[in-house]
C-alpha cells in the first residue's frame, strides 16, 4: 500500500457514504445498505466473511510456500451457473450467519499476517470495498504491511476501483467472457465484456506489469485469470487477443483448465462437461500467437483438488 493513513481514512469515509445509495458495482442498485436495505448482492453494511485461511491453491506468485492469506467474502454481484464457490456466493440466507464487524475483519488480516502468509487476498471483494478500506484504517496502524490482493470476478466499476488506487498492490481479475450474450446467459451480467475490459485497463494503469521479489512472490501488478469453458463459451481467442493488443503483451495471464460442471451447470447441456484436449491445445496455441509469455498455464489434471467445500469444518480446500 502506497498511501498514508490520513488518505486511507478519507477514502474509507467517501466509500462508506456511498453505501447510503449503493452504486459500488455496475449493478448500481441504489439501495441504502446503511439502513439494512439489500440489493443484488444481498449484503448490508457489515462485512460477511465465509472463510479466512492460508490458501495454497492460487498462482505460485500468490500462494508461494507459506500460502496466501485469503479472506473469502460471501455473496457476489454475479450469478454464474457454474460457480465452484456457490455455497458462499449464492446461498445468501445461510451466509447471514457469517456477518462480522469491521474490527473483526481487521483482526482477520492481522492474524493471517502473523501466520506468515505472503499477502492478504480479498476474494469476491467488489461489494465490500468500503468495509475493506475501513478495516485497513484499523489494521495498518497495528502493523499490517503485507501486499494486498484484489481477487475479483472482473465485474467492477471504475469509480470504485479509482478509490483503491495506491491501496491495492496486486489485482487478480477474471476475464470470463468475450461475448455479452453469453455473459448474460451464464452469469446474469449485463455488459460484462465492456465492464471487465474497462476494469482491467484501470487496474493495469494503477499497478502495471507483475513485479515479484527474489523468491518469485508478487509484490505489485496485474494477473488476469481466464477460465476455459466447454465449447469455447469463454471466447478465449478474442479475450487473449484483446489482452495482448489493448492492455499489454507484458501482462501476466493465468490460463485455467480446472472447469468442473457444478451448481446449476446440469441445466445447460453445453457446459455440463469438462473441457477437452482440443480446446485446451487451441487456447495454449493462441498464447504463442498473441505473444503472451508471462504467467501460468494450468495443466489438464483432475479438477477435484480445486473444488472447495465451505460446509465442512476447517479449511474449505483441504482434501480428506
Amino acid at each position: 500500500m502506497q498511501i498514508d493513513l490520513s488518505t486511507l481514512q478519507q477514502r474509507a469515509a467517501r466509500l462508506n457514504a456511498r453505501l447510503s445509495s449503493c452504486e459500488l458495482c455496475p449493478r448500481r442498485c441504489a439501495v441504502s445498505r446503511l439502513d439494512a436495505e439489500m440489493g443484488y448482492c444481498h449484503s448490508s453494511a457489515q462485512p460477511i466473511v465465509a472463510s479466512c485461511c492460508a490458501h495454497m491453491g492460487e498462482e505460485p506468485a500468490i500462494s508461494g510456500v507459506r500460502g496466501s492469506g485469503t479472506i473469502f467474502f460471501a455473496n457476489c454481484n454475479l450469478r454464474c451457473v457454474f460457480c465452484q464457490n456457490y455455497q458462499i456466493s449464492q446461498d445468501w440466507q445461510k451466509q447471514q450467519g457469517n456477518v462480522i464487524s469491521i474490527e473483526k475483519l481487521a483482526q482477520c488480516m492481522l492474524s493471517l499476517q502473523e501466520m506468515g502468509c505472503h499477502n492478504i487476498s480479498f476474494v469476491s471483494p467488489s461489494h465490500f470495498v468500503p468495509q475493506i478500506v475501513q478495516a485497513l484504517t484499523l489494521a495498518v496502524p497495528r502493523g499490517l504491511e503485507l501486499p494486498l490482493v484484489y481477487n475479483t470476478n472482473g465485474y467492477d466499476s471504475l469509480e470504485t476501483l479509482r478509490e483503491l488506487d495506491g491501496i491495492i498492490d496486486v489485482y487478480l481479475p477474471d476475464l470470463k467472457y468475450a461475448d455479452a450474450d453469453k455473459a448474460l446467459k451464464y452469469s446474469d451480467a449485463p455488459n460484462y465484456v465492456s465492464v471487465a475490459r474497462a476494469a482491467i485497463r484501470e487496474m493495469y494503469r494503477q499497478v502495471g506489469k507483475l513485479q515479484t521479489d527474489d523468491k518469485g512472490i508478487a509484490l505489485r501488478g496485474v494477473i488476469v485469470r481466464h477460465l476455459l469453458l466447454p465449447h469455447d463459451i469463454a471466447g478465449s481467442r478474442d479475450s487473449l487477443n484483446w489482452l495482448a493488443c489493448e492492455v499489454s503483451p507484458d501482462v501476466s495471464l493465468s490460463l485455467m483448465s480446472q472447469y468442473h460442471p457444478t451448481h446449476k451447470a446440469s441445466a445447460f447441456p453445453e457446459i455440463n462437461r469438462r473441457i477437452n484436449r482440443r480446446l485446451y491445445d487451441r487456447a495454449v496455441a493462441v498464447l504463442d500467437e498473441c505473444g503472451l509469455e508471462n504467467g501460468w498455464v494450468q495443466g489438464m489434471e483432475s479438477p477435484e483438488s480445486y473444488l472447495p467445500d465451505f460446509d465442512k469444518e476447517g479449511h474449505p480446500f483441504e482434501i480428506n
